[in-house]
C-alpha cells in the first residue's frame, strides 16, 4: 500500500503524516473527543497514519462522520441538538456548519434580540466586560511629558 501525503476526508484535505484522530479533528465541526469516538466506531487503529489508510477505511470514516447519530454516537457529542427548523439532533461539519452559524446570527439580528444587537454592533456577545478589553481602532494612551 502506497503512502499518500494528502488525503481527502469529508470534503477537507488532510495531512497524510498525521495520526487518524488528529487528522480528522482538523475538519471544522469535529473536536478531539468526537474524533476518538469516530475512530473507535469505524474500527480503525488510532495510531495509524492517515496516508496509510485504504479507500475502504476512508469510506467507513466518512460514513461515520456524515451520520454519527446512526452509528451510536451519544447526542451530547453532536453540535446541533434540537435544530430550530427540524427539531432533530444534527451534527454539521465544514461549510454546512459555517453557513448555519451565519444564518443563526442573521436571525438574531433580524428579530433584534440582545445577542443579535451585540453582533450587529460588533461588541462582545456572551457577557464579557468591555471596559478595557475588546477595543478596536487607534490606540489612545498617556502622552509622555518632556523633561
Amino acid at each position: 500500500m502506497a503512502f499518500r501525503h494528502i488525503v481527502r476526508i469529508a470534503g477537507q484535505d488532510v495531512d497524510g503524516s498525521n495520526k487518524v484522530v488528529y487528522a480528522i479533528s482538523q475538519i471544522k465541526g469535529i473536536g478531539i473527543n468526537l474524533a476518538h469516538s469516530i475512530v473507535r466506531i469505524a474500527n480503525i487503529d488510532p495510531d495509524t497514519r492517515v496516508g496509510f489508510l485504504s479507500d475502504a477505511d476512508i469510506k467507513r470514516l466518512e460514513n461515520v462522520i456524515r451520520n454519527p447519530k446512526k452509528y451510536g454516537v451519544p447526542t451530547w457529542m453532536l453540535n446541533r441538538r434540537k435544530d430550530l427548523e427540524t427539531g432533530e439532533d444534527l451534527h454539521l461539519i465544514g461549510s454546512d456548519l459555517v453557513l448555519r452559524v451565519k444564518m443563526d446570527i442573521d436571525l438574531m439580528k433580524k428579530i433584534k434580540c440582545w445577542k443579535g444587537v451585540r453582533h450587529a454592533l460588533g461588541l462582545k456577545v456572551r457577557g464579557q466586560r468591555t471596559r478595557t478589553t475588546g477595543r478596536t481602532g487607534q490606540t489612545v494612551g498617556v502622552t509622555r511629558r518632556r523633561r
